[in-house]
């Protein structure tokens, strides 16, 4: 049975806290370190804030906040909103400045692919991080990736190179992508594709080929339009808190592994929920009929809800 269109409020409520700006532990603000990494094949800079909760436990996951082509978005691990969901879930932020060596067609950016040298770059300084803050388990934890334009174009690359490291992740409204049909690990990480519908078709239309390949595929994948925004986050981060809090409930296995990090666990497709992309509504996955037309994947009822809520502007 379709569901009806339910209403739910995206409304984050912000708590100020202050945050440290050197490198150094309070706590009152939590921990807060930054490293760097060498350059390397396919990048110039690579730059890293961590920030930990007050008095923290143990972290389950991170969140990995990637900017926009050739941003700096280390200065979001002291966001209200962030330090708030990551205080709540027991999680880590680390916020990223990846940078390219000078080319041409800067547009490309070629610290997106990964596989040269920057996703390693974000695995290695984790490690540094895990013996710095006497958190070990930072060095083998999950990531919850968060990015904006090339950000997301990093996140789908490196879910691509790295599916075992990834509980989920987001692209949103990116341009240049290196893959196309990901592996079966890969397409088994739940992911939500976010384009604006007044952004440019080559970026829409670039999104919307890649999930509807690896969605044929079997991808637990959803793509999410947002219609009247444009090149910009809108509404994608309230979505994508309410994604990532149900990813960490269903991905992440009840006892820690050896390292005190909790396994991931696959997800049943069955399991989740199907979005119809044109009717705008969505159903349980079990039972629903064979797709003959790209639909969206949704990992529960409540991130159903959530992609409702945006893609009809309620």
């Amino acid at each position: 049975m379709k569901s009806r269109l339910l209403f739910i409020p995206l409304i984050i409520f912000l708590a100020s806290i202050s945050v440290t700006p050197q490198a150094r532990t309070q706590e009152s603000a939590g921990v807060t370190l930054d490293e760097a990494a060498a350059p390397g094949a396919n990048y110039d800079k690579a730059e890293f804030r961590l920030w930990l909760p007050p008095n923290s436990d143990p972290v389950r996951a991170v969140v990995v906040i990637v900017p926009g082509s050739n941003g700096d978005w280390r200065s979001q691990v002291a966001d209200p909103i962030w330090q708030k969901f990551a205080t709540e879930q027991k999680l880590a932020l680390v916020g990223c400045r990846i940078t390219d060596k000078q080319h041409e067609q800067s547009f490309i950016e070629e610290y997106v692919d990964v596989k040269r040298g920057s996703g390693q770059a974000l695995v290695d300084v984790m490690a540094t991080f895990a013996e710095k803050a006497r958190h070990p388990e930072l060095a083998t934890a999950p990531f919850l990736m968060w990015g904006m334009s090339a950000g997301g174009q990093f996140n789908y690359e490196f879910t691509a190179w790295k599916p075992e490291r990834v509980a989920a992740f987001v692209v949103n409204k990116g341009g240049i992508y290196y893959s196309a049909l990901t592996s079966k690990a890969a397409r088994s990480v739940p992911g939500m594709l976010f384009v604006g519908g007044k952004d440019l078709e080559f970026r829409t239309n670039t999104i919307a080929g890649l999930f509807a390949v690896n969605r044929r595929a079997g991808a637990l994948w959803a793509l999410a339009e947002e219609p009247g925004v444009g090149h910009v986050v809108g509404k994608s981060r309230d979505v994508t808190l309410v994604f990532f809090e149900d990813a960490l409930t269903r991905r992440l296995a009840d006892s820690p592994n050896g390292n005190g990090v909790a396994a991931l666990k696959t997800i049943d497709d069955k399991s989740g929920f199907i979005g119809d992309l044109k009717a705008k509504t969505f159903q349980a996955a079990a039972g629903a009929p064979a797709p003959t037309v790209p639909t969206a994947w949704l990992l529960s009822e409540r991130v159903a809800q959530a992609w409702l809520a945006m893609v009809t502007e309620k």
